[in-house]
């Protein structure tokens, strides 16, 4: 789960799972073109954010093969199933080249986007094969959000509990302070 995987075979899209979607997840196909994300986006030379859904906690939403984002993700998107998280680290042929996005993204811009894909769907018009199919489709996405809500409450627990243990450790050292000078006096 943790190798990293050379999409394009030249290094210029690499992704690296991060947490796996189940087995039996779907994954965006000709009849489910349109994709739901969450990102976020950083340089890759300075580590700074650039881009994410995660402060408003939006979706973004596109179509795959469309050219509305850049080659990385359409390449990247297409090997996702729904509730995966993944690293995608895009060199600048695969992202802005050497325009960049200014002000945001300078020139020939290495980009690391860790993204969830969050559902997909059929494009306005495109029909799936019945409506049993749509309700299957839909039990299935609520059933990937249900599991993405669980991981993260389980991972606020985590840190929280973590939070709670340092506090601890660090009043124990503080009390441990205070006492340690005490009983230290000559004996009359």
């Amino acid at each position: 789960m943790d190798d990293a995987v050379d999409l394009t075979g030249d290094g210029g899209v690499v992704k690296r799972v991060i947490r796996k979607a189940r087995d039996d997840a779907i994954a965006p196909s000709e009849n489910l073109s349109l994709v739901d994300v969450h990102y976020e986006g950083t340089l890759a030379d300075t580590g700074e954010i650039f881009d994410t859904t995660h402060e408003d906690n939006t979706i973004f939403s596109f179509e795959l093969g469309k050219g509305s984002v850049i080659k990385a993700w359409d390449i990247a998107m297409r090997t996702m199933k729904v509730g995966e998280v993944a690293k995608i680290i895009c060199k600048p042929d695969y992202a802005y080249g050497s325009a960049g996005s200014p002000p945001d993204i300078p020139p020939n811009a290495t980009l690391i986007f860790e993204v969830e894909l969050v559902a997909c769907r059929p494009r306005k018009g495109a029909s799936l094969g019945s409506v049993s199919d749509e309700k299957a489709r839909l039990e299935e996405l609520k059933k990937q959000r249900e599991m993405a809500a669980a991981f993260k409450e389980e991972e606020k627990k985590k840190r929280e509990e973590a939070k709670a243990a340092a506090a601890a450790r660090i009043q124990a050292k503080l009390e441990a302070k205070k006492h340690q000078g005490k009983g230290k006096g000559k004996a009359k």
